[in-house]
Parts: C-alpha cells; structure tokens; sequence
C-alpha cells in the first residue's frame, strides 16, 4: 500500500495499558505517538484505588522504586452486610509488598512522565474521530485537527471504544454486560486514619475492604463495595449491575450512600470531607464475549477488549500486560512488514499463554451464575450468616442444641428446596472451574 506513514505504531488511550503498549513500542527503538482525549492526565480515567507489583514490574522493571504510592495494602477483608451489621473475614500479612494505594491522577502522571522519557510522542486533549482505512487495512486515526499514519493502531480506549464498534470488532453492550461503579474520595488527617484502621504511622501498611449485600429492600440487584486507605484519604465506592439498577430503578448514588451510612462504614469516615466523586463503567463481558482482539492493521487491548476479573477486582494488571503483549505484538509486525490479521492474531496466542486469558476462561461462567442467584448471594446468605453468629455470641439461657438444631431446620423451612439446591450446585460448579480451570 502506498501510504505515507509519519510514525510506525499509534497507540489510542493513555491509561495504563496504552502506555504499557507505547512503551514497549518505544523501547525498541520505534516511533510511537500515544493519543489521549482528555485534557489532563488521569482527569477521564478511574479505578479502586490498587495496583499491583508483578505487574508494574514486567513493564517498568527498576522504575517502580519512584512509583508515588501512599500505602502498601497488606490487610484485605470481606464482609457480608446484613441491615445492622456485617460478618467478615480479614487476611493479614505485615511482611508482603504486593499491592500499593496509588491515585489514578499520580499513578498516569509518573506512567507518563516515564514513556515520554523513552521516547514515546504523548498527544494528550486529542480526540481520536475516526480510523483511517485503506484496502481493507487500519492505517491510520483522524483527529479533530490533524491526521496520523501507522502500518499498526493499538486501541486502548477503554470500554466504550468506539473505533472497536467502528470496526465491528466487537457487539454493542447490553446493560447486563456493564457495571456501573461510583466512588468518594474522602478527606481525613493521616492520624485519624491511622487510629480508625489500626496502621503503622510509617505508611508501611494499609487496608482494603470489599462489601457483599444489597440495601434493605432491594432483592435482586447484584452489588459490591470496596474501600481503600491512602495517607490522608478513604476511597469508598460500590459498583453494581447496569440492568439491574435499570429495573430497580436505582441511581449509583443511592447505593453508595447506603455504603456510607451503613454500621460497619458510617464510623470509619465520620468527619470526612467529599473531596471528589466520580463514575465510571466497567466491561463484565468476559471470556464468552469476548471480542476480536485483531483485525488487518489494529490490535485491541485492554478495557476495550474486556480484560476485566471483577471477581477479583482485577484489572489495571491485565491492562498492563495486555498493553505489553500488543506491543510486543506490533514490533514482530514491523521487523516483518506483515500488519495482516493473520499475522496480528499472534497476540491472542500470547495472551493464551498467559494469565490474563487463562483466568478469564477459568471465570468464563461465574459472573453469570453468580448473578443468576444474586438473590441467595446479596441477601438471603448474609441474613443466615448473621442468624449463625448471634447463636454464637449469644448467652442467653437457652439451649445452644435446641437453637442450632432450629438454626439448620429454618433452611428447610424459609428456603426452598429446589433453591437450595440450585445454590449448592452453583457454588461446586464455581469451584469446580476454578480448580480445572486452565
């Protein structure tokens, strides 16, 4: 094809897997421009509030030693709201360093500053219209003001990735297929945070926290909460199910302000100031639809390919190496002048071989089974959970016989029995993936 090409690989997307990409790209000795709409780093993007090490490392390798974290998490607890109380389990291990608090604002800005510094083009406020297209072949983006020629475009534009759509790439979203999550940013001093959490003043520690069950009342919406410690701020948020807010006729709002006003939430954030909300969706495809990752001349990574394992709030580590692997994908490309799907597809027998597609397929069913006994999940289970522990911590002159005997009859009497064993099957076909998984 006779084109005039200004740069070798365009990189759409300037979160943390179009710059894992672009750096890869760039490393190699290739020009590479990384395009981004928003007008300041980190101002459109946003996730939890964790990041993980293994990760970080394979694409910055000794970098991270300047990574502008503000705690290491080393303490993860679940728990199980019921209307006045909850039920958790927390791990704890003060020696591991895996998972860091970072802002998503810090965490772009030092991924940025980093790229730019070998070498990668960063075009930021730059709105990418639409993909320029010869002989069957991706060559190119258009932009509101100028146009970029490249053998190869990564798209990295996130969940909505309308150049994926433009492309047919990939299926329009229903709402059963997203989760829309909101999230606070909630201003208090270091001390007080400290104290509340029970952390070391040294910032060696920190807490994460992700919440089962739905508000009193609502019986079939899927939700899940998380908080995050930082030096001087809590990041609380809740994400839930877009069809399932749809049909509950539920804002994201209302939720998270159940969150805030639950028991177990409400004294861990008192006095704290709102310092920023903000929303976002996120693709609950999985493997099952999950899209086509190449076409001739364009590779998808990323959110915009779904790469998401929201059972385990996973996904800044699979954008990375997802990113990775596309350019990794896009320089073999260019050593031998072939920018064919054919060619390109190498990238999914990348991401075969390694854990982001494998997890993925390990989690292939699980979502929907999860969601399918939403009701036994969110609500029913966390209310016996709650009966259980009051048998347990009760001293109350009756007989502890006569009440657990009651306790495990009351299963049979206020639950189905054919929706019990629909909630016994799920689970062992749960654990039946994860254990053969690939």
């Amino acid at each position: 094809m006779d084109i005039n090409y200004n740069c070798d690989v365009i990189v759409v997307g300037a979160g943390p897997c179009g710059v894992s990409a672009a750096i890869e790209v760039a490393c190699a000795g290739k020009k590479v421009v990384l395009l981004d709409r928003a007008k300041y780093i980190g101002s459109k993007n946003m996730y939890g509030g964790a990041i993980y090490k293994t990760a970080l490392k394979d694409v910055f390798g000794d970098d991270i030693e300047t990574l502008p974290y503000e705690r290491i998490i080393n303490s993860h607890s679940w728990a199980f709201l019921n209307d006045t109380g909850s039920v958790s389990l927390t791990y704890q291990d003060d020696e591991k360093s895996e998972a860091y608090a970072i802002k998503r604002f810090n965490l772009e800005k030092w991924m940025i500053e980093l790229a730019k510094k070998k070498g990668v083009y960063f075009a930021p406020n730059t709105l990418v219209r639409n993909l320029v297209q010869k002989d069957g072949y991706v060559v190119g983006v258009e932009t509101e003001l100028e146009k970029y020629c490249a053998p190869i475009v990564i798209l990295a534009d996130g969940v909505n990735s309308l150049l994926a759509k433009e492309l047919n790439l990939r299926e329009k979203y229903q709402p059963k297929d997203v989760i829309l999550s909101a999230k606070e940013t909630i201003k208090l001093d270091k001390k007080t945070i400290e104290e509340r959490f029970n952390l070391k003043d040294d910032l060696t520690n920190g807490v994460t926290k992700m919440y089962l069950g739905n508000p009193v009342g609502v019986k079939n919406i899927f939700m899940m909460g998380f908080l995050y410690t930082f030096k001087d701020t809590i990041m609380l948020g809740v994400g839930a199910n877009l069809a399932d807010l749809v049909e509950n006729k539920l804002n994201i709002n209302d939720l998270l302000e159940y969150l805030k006003n639950h028991n177990d939430i409400k004294p861990l954030i008192k006095n704290g100031q709102t310092l920023e909300y903000s929303a976002h969706l996120i693709p609950e495809t999985g493997y099952n639809k999950m899209p086509k990752l190449t076409g001739n001349g364009v590779i998808i990574a990323g959110d915009a390919a779904g790469f998401i394992n929201s059972v385990h709030f996973e996904g800044t580590n699979y954008a990375l190496i997802s990113g990775k692997l596309a350019g990794k994908t896009a320089l073999g490309a260019l050593d031998n002048n072939n920018f064919s799907q054919g060619y390109l597809s190498l990238y999914k027998k990348e991401l075969d071989k390694s854990f982001i597609l494998k997890d993925l397929y390990t989690y292939r069913n699980i979502i929907d089974r999860l969601y399918n006994r939403r009701g036994s999940i969110m609500n029913y289970y966390p209310y016996k959970m709650k009966q259980f522990f009051e048998i347990i911590t009760s001293a109350n002159c009756k007989s502890k016989s006569v009440q657990f005997r009651d306790y495990f009859l009351s299963f049979m009497k206020d639950r189905n029995l054919k929706e019990l064993i629909k909630d016994v099957f799920m689970a062992f076909k749960c654990v039946l993936d994860v254990f053969f998984g690939r």
